[in-house]
């Protein structure tokens, strides 16, 4: 059976979009845990960053995929340059939670639910 172009271009589209979230992820364990050492943080970067590389590219729609994408070019770029693992630490957890508040703000939400916690407190 021959997949039609559109398929194959769904099936990189997903595959891109999951790898850019398993990125993210990584990133936000690392940060997380205070055991990670810089060497340890640099070579598992540069594996991730490798394999990303390897992906077919795809334009990017979502603007949650699109600032996954962008977050990882920007932090390449300092961890190009000399660094300190804890001074980068505090503000890059915090880039991943704005990441992970994008990703959940575009969830959906029935509007009687939204008003219904709104007015909780008119007794």
């Amino acid at each position: 059976m021959r997949y039609t172009e559109k398929q194959i271009e769904k099936y990189q589209r997903q595959r891109y979009i999951t790898f850019l979230e398993k990125v993210t992820k990584n990133l936000f364990k690392m940060f997380r845990d205070e055991t990670t050492s810089q060497e340890q943080f640099l070579n598992k970067f540069n594996e991730l960053k490798k394999k990303l590389n390897e992906q077919v590219e795809i334009q990017l729609n979502s603007e949650y995929h699109y600032e996954m994408k962008a977050y990882i070019e920007q932090l390449t770029l300092e961890v190009s340059r000399e660094f300190i693992l804890d001074n980068i630490r505090d503000a890059n957890m915090t880039l991943l939670n704005r990441l992970q508040k994008l990703k959940n703000g575009t969830s959906y939400k029935k509007d009687k639910h939204r008003n219904s916690s709104k007015n909780q407190d008119w007794g």
